[in-house]
């Protein structure tokens, strides 16, 4: 069975504590529904910089902040795997 990698886009930032534990326990649930099919169940990626022909600048809201891996027959299992967890 094929992995596949489900990519976070955006700064993922929080008005208050609670809505940031609020959101990393829903994410605690989806990772756990996922069972055996999880590979890599997260990993954030931060201070990243956006390198391009014109040079290298700070990082923007809608880079890539993070990737988790599953396993799944194909594509669409994948996704359909991915949209239970949407932050």
């Amino acid at each position: 069975m094929p992995n596949y990698i489900i990519a976070y886009h955006g700064a993922g930032k929080f008005e208050t504590p609670e809505q940031g534990a609020a959101a990393r326990a829903k994410w605690k649930v989806w990772v756990g529904g996922l069972g055996d099919a999880v590979v890599n169940p997260g990993t954030p990626l931060v201070r990243g910089k956006l390198v391009s022909s014109a040079g290298v600048s700070k990082r923007q809201d809608d880079l890539l902040t993070g990737f988790s891996v599953v396993r799944a027959d194909n594509m669409d299992a994948a996704q359909d795997r991915s949209r239970l967890f949407a932050p």
